[in-house]
């Protein structure tokens, strides 16, 4: 079962175009089933830098994942990762046909249907990201 939307998220996400509010809603959806199949804990969703941003603080096996809509990137939505992990870089090597911006973001075009398959594989790695170092 969906948490509901934290207010501050809401108001955050009522700002955005319809269409990225749909997506931010999806992708939404995808993080907390990958979180619930990977048993990552319970998530913490909240505002980093404004922005809705979810976070494992229970087990903290992932590093913090970020959906936002900027109005610089209008066409996109962005899913955002620390820029110090090599998520991006690894997602690089495994899905060429996604664009990914440095070494922090994955943007995904509004006006295409979200990449499900490799999206719920670049969540799952953000949300266990920590898991191996911990050996």
């Amino acid at each position: 079962m969906m948490p509901a939307l934290p207010t501050a998220i809401a108001e955050a996400v009522a700002s955005y175009p319809a269409r990225a509010r749909q997506s931010f809603d999806a992708i939404r959806v995808m993080i907390h089933q990958e979180a619930e199949r990977l048993d990552v804990g319970r998530l913490n969703e909240t505002l980093k830098w404004g922005e809705p941003a979810f976070l494992t603080d229970a087990t903290r096996a992932g590093t913090t994942i970020r959906v936002a809509w900027k109005r610089k990137l209008p066409d996109v939505i962005g899913v955002y990762v620390h820029c110090q992990t090599a998520l991006v870089d690894a997602w690089r090597g495994r899905f060429p046909d996604l664009r990914l911006d440095g070494n922090r973001a994955l943007l995904l075009p509004l006006e295409n249907d979200l990449p499900v398959d490799a999206l719920k594989s670049c969540i799952s790695d953000a949300l266990t990201y920590h898991r191996g170092k911990r050996a």
